[in-house]
């Protein structure tokens, strides 16, 4: 077992989107993700959504148990998955800002290349599995919407044939902090934009599928 935050997931969230700022230019990109997800949930009553970057370690991770959070928040059938095009871990500082938001964290299958978690927040039985893995991986539900999360250009994000829609969702990396005294601090910024962010999409889902 890893040790876990005292803090609510629920508070931290409420707290993120209260406070984080989201401009008018990444507010039109996010409500056309928004019309996206609400499309095909009205045509199936279910998503999956796969957050991928290329080592799936940290945002493409931060953006799928956010969304498992957010489900949830909003009683909605969605399910979340990430992955890479390539394999690397579930890197600790994602593991750690996650904890700091109020997430337990259960060590299910243990390597130290690349640890498997079962990750869950007070109030919900459910958990989700937490691993690096291909964005392709069996794990990855299909059909699926992908949202990218890499902060370089679209087009240098893979081709993704599997994927119902494809949406370009940038976040700045927090890796640059690694090993410096801003990683903490870092990797919480980034933690809270992706948090408000998934609020704001699964919150306009909501709105348009009602």
């Amino acid at each position: 077992m890893l040790s876990t935050s005292r803090v609510s997931t629920e508070n931290f969230f409420k707290n993120a989107v209260k406070n984080v700022h989201i401009t008018e230019e990444r507010k039109n990109l996010l409500v056309k993700i928004s019309e996206g997800i609400a499309k095909e949930y009205l045509k199936s009553g279910v998503v999956n959504l796969n957050f991928i970057c290329t080592h799936n370690s940290r945002r493409s991770q931060l953006g799928q148990v956010w969304s498992f959070y957010t489900a949830h928040y909003f009683k909605l059938n969605i399910h979340s998955f990430s992955g890479g095009t390539e394999v690397t871990a579930f890197h600790r500082n994602t593991v750690k800002t996650l904890q700091k938001a109020g997430f337990d964290f259960q060590v299910s299958d243990f390597s130290h290349q690349n640890p498997k978690y079962l990750i869950s927040f007070a109030g919900n039985r459910k958990t989700i599995l937490g691993f690096s893995k291909r964005f392709d991986h069996p794990e990855n539900n299909e059909p699926f919407i992908a949202i990218t999360t890499c902060n370089n250009a679209d087009k240098n994000c893979p081709f993704i044939p599997t994927a119902i829609e494809r949406f370009h969702l940038p976040f700045v990396d927090p890796k640059a902090s690694d090993d410096t005294p801003e990683r903490k601090e870092t990797y919480l910024k980034t933690n809270r934009q992706i948090a408000t962010e998934i609020h704001f999409i699964f919150s306009f889902v909501k709105k348009q599928i009602s």
